[in-house]
């Protein structure tokens, strides 16, 4: 069972962000469940490895989403010409591949990813219920 675990969580992940896609933009790609799956492991990881205020956990979660979105954007945009999403007309892009106000809603979103892997994580593996400081003080 333990080796499923990331999988549900993946799939959990990358269904939700593909559904975040359709909702913001009315349309999405097969690659944004991949990236969202990536992504939804990756940020419940950091509280798996440290204990982080939820501040922090959000600030760590939006570098990591924003990075992996530039990584996928420069291979599914850039390399292979799929032209899912260009972010040239938003400010403060870097390629058209991520912007300043995006990184900042992920900031937002990555609280709901954060409560939701803990709690996923409580209902269907056991493990510990979450608990959380906004900030941590010591």
């Amino acid at each position: 069972m333990r080796a499923i675990r990331p999988l549900i969580l993946f799939g959990i992940g990358g269904i939700l962000y593909y559904f975040i896609e359709i909702i913001w933009r009315g349309y999405s790609h097969w690659t944004m469940f991949l990236l969202g799956g990536i992504c939804f492991l990756l940020v419940g990881l950091i509280n798996e490895i440290f204990e982080l205020s939820l501040v922090k956990q959000m600030t760590i979660s939006t570098v990591i989403i924003t990075i992996a979105e530039f990584i996928c954007g420069c291979i599914v945009n850039l390399q292979l010409g799929w032209n899912i999403w260009d972010y040239s007309e938003l400010p403060m892009n870097i390629l058209g591949q991520i912007c300043l106000p995006y990184s900042i809603l992920w900031f937002f979103l990555s609280l709901i990813a954060i409560i939701l892997d803990d709690y996923l994580r409580n209902w269907l593996f056991g493990e510990e219920k979450p608990k959380y400081k906004l900030f941590k003080r010591g």
